[in-house]
């Protein structure tokens, strides 16, 4: 292949970090670009060049790639970045505040000073511990700081000195009727004897037992849900995977959690790792798959090393690898990639480019991704919720899962629970508990404020009147409702919330983590800004426009993006009387 490279050369440091990738193919474009940013901090025109000499990949193609993430910089920059989400529930617990002590102590957004830089930032998914901030520190290795939450004056610390830590744990508040969230907070994340003296691997051994057929059975019998957004039935999708007789299958985990005010994957993730590898596996041996990949958020450094910890100690004791569990006839690993900061990788089909090693861009269905998936193979794609409630099913039974939650809306529920309540955080709840038990759970509003509305489903879902807090929380419910339970994103907003600048914050978030791909949706989300930029600045009509502009994007994008870019806006003009 003749790629007609530019005239750059790639620095000492930039080959060290490629070294890595001699022989791979394009599919390694992703990780090889992580590999350069976590090195020198940016990605220079001779690191393309080098990356693409040794991957084989057109530089107008890697450069594409590269642009398309919001975490590589694709020019100089110091080694040392700040991100400081600026999103719903950051907003609401003062993350403008950061900015400007940042602003006044570092210098304007994006300007290096000092050896550091800073940067607003889209959800960081700590919305529990809000306001939020990221330190990245490029070098060999990489390093990063959480801080949750963050005060201007430690924004401004971290700024001037080197990250040192990777976050808090998580925290649940709850103590008592736990399923999916019983080891978190109990159990050592990093310690697989931990793991197997609570229960762990017994429904991987039931599963080995059983047989592929009677696991998908038992898995289609409990009811289980997606707990993505969708909420596809689990079963069928494992059973139509399974019976494609093109080969390899695959298994995808969407760990890419960035809805806005989302974060119950990531405490999955942080407290306890070894459930959703032994959930990947059991799924693996259903649909007859031998790879597997977790498709990480590049915001989650502490997820990311305790999933490293956890594949290497279950590879080191015969958890995965070749002959699972004695099991000869089962060979099942995983690979974990880094996303890079784009919202739109949480759709199925662009987690498939983006690993494949193009654009994170959705693609046209059909075909679904049980017949041409990953690499044009059969894909099974789970979520991290969906797929911890397997092992559950597996060791209770399908009867006893199905007889929690709700005829239509089986099992156990988790929520996130952030913005103006006394105690945020994830809860679980089975389905069909009411959203008033749940605001109960969490305390309720801050002592002297009472509640305006409740943002379900996140910057993607609708709104919940104060007077409608008896609804129940199952998929038939909301949708009869006209609202979503989506991702499980509950944000709380109290009587002195901006709601005009709330929902601004919502058009600014799509017209941003757009891809562009489908006219719709690149022209829509910027339409709608804009008008509700006209509205908040001079109180001018547009209502008209925002639901002629929302209707078109509904109707004809190609993703859930824009199909779902004005349910917020149009929720709160319905329900809240907002934008008058």
């Amino acid at each position: 292949m003749d790629l007609k490279l530019l005239d750059a050369v790639a620095s000492h440091e930039e080959r060290e970090a490629v070294a890595g990738f001699a022989g791979g193919g394009r599919d390694q474009l992703l990780p090889a670009l992580h590999a350069v940013n976590d090195r020198v901090g940016w990605i220079s025109q001779g690191a393309l060049n080098l990356i693409c000499e040794t991957l084989h990949v057109p530089p107008a193609d890697a450069y594409g790639v590269a642009s398309f993430y919001s975490l590589f910089a694709l020019e100089e920059r110091p080694e040392r970045v700040v991100h400081v989400c600026t999103d719903l529930a950051c907003r609401l617990s003062g993350a403008e505040t950061v900015c400007d002590v940042l602003t006044e102590h570092v210098g304007a957004a994006g300007k290096a000073r000092g050896g550091v830089t800073w940067q607003r930032s889209p959800c960081l998914g700590v919305c529990e511990r809000a306001p939020a901030a990221l330190t990245f520190q490029a070098g060999a290795p990489a390093t990063t700081e959480l801080l949750a939450p963050a005060t201007g004056a430690a924004a401004v610390l971290a700024a001037h000195r080197a990250p040192a830590a990777e976050g808090a744990a998580p925290v649940i508040h709850q103590k008592r009727g736990l399923r999916l969230l019983r080891r978190v907070g109990v159990v050592d994340p990093a310690s697989l004897d931990g793991y197997r003296a609570s229960g762990g691997y017994a429904a991987l051994r039931n599963a080995l037992r059983m047989g592929q057929a009677a696991v998908i059975r038992e898995v289609t019998d409990s009811g289980l849900l997606g707990r993505g957004g969708a909420a596809f039935p689990t079963g069928r999708k494992w059973a139509a995977t399974a019976a494609q007789p093109a080969g390899p299958h695959y298994l995808v985990c969407n760990a890419d959690e960035s809805e806005p005010g989302t974060f119950k994957d990531r405490v999955l993730l942080e407290g306890d790792p070894f459930a959703l590898l032994e959930a990947m596996t059991i799924a693996a041996f259903a649909i007859g798959a031998r790879q597997g990949y977790v498709y990480l958020r590049g915001e989650y450094p502490r997820a990311l090393r305790l999933l490293r910890n956890a594949l290497a100690v279950c590879r080191e004791r015969g958890f995965l690898g070749a002959g699972i569990m004695g099991h000869e006839g089962f060979s099942f690993d995983i690979e974990i990639r880094r996303g890079a900061g784009a919202y739109i990788c949480g759709e199925e089909t662009a987690i498939f480019n983006s690993i494949e090693g193009f654009r994170g861009e959705p693609r046209t269905k059909p075909p679904f991704p049980v017949e041409r998936g990953l690499f044009g193979k059969p894909t099974v794609v789970n979520n991290v919720e969906t797929l911890v409630n397997v092992p559950l099913i597996l060791t209770e039974g399908a009867a006893a899962y199905r007889a929690i939650g709700t005829e239509a809306s089986a099992g156990p529920k988790l929520f996130c629970l952030s913005g103006h309540v006394e105690r945020p955080g994830v809860y679980e709840v089975p389905f069909g508990a009411s959203l008033r038990d749940l605001l109960a759970l969490a305390g309720g509003v801050p002592e002297g404020r009472t509640l305006r509305a409740v943002l379900l489903g996140g910057a993607a879902g609708g709104f919940v009147r104060p007077d409608e807090l008896d609804l129940p929380l199952t998929f038939e419910d909301a949708r009869a409702a006209k609202t979503t339970l989506g991702s499980g994103v509950v944000l709380v907003l109290d009587d002195l919330a901006d709601l005009g600048g709330f929902l601004l914050r919502i058009a600014e978030f799509f017209r941003d983590e757009s891809c562009g791909q489908c006219v719709p949706c690149r022209i829509g989300t910027v339409r709608q800004e804009e008008a509700i930029r006209r509205v908040l600045a001079s109180g001018s009509q547009e209502r008209p426009l925002l639901r002629e502009v929302g209707g078109v994007m509904r109707d004809s994008s190609i993703c859930g993006l824009g199909q779902t870019a004005w349910n917020a806006i149009e929720s709160a003009i319905d329900r809240l009387g907002a934008l008058k």
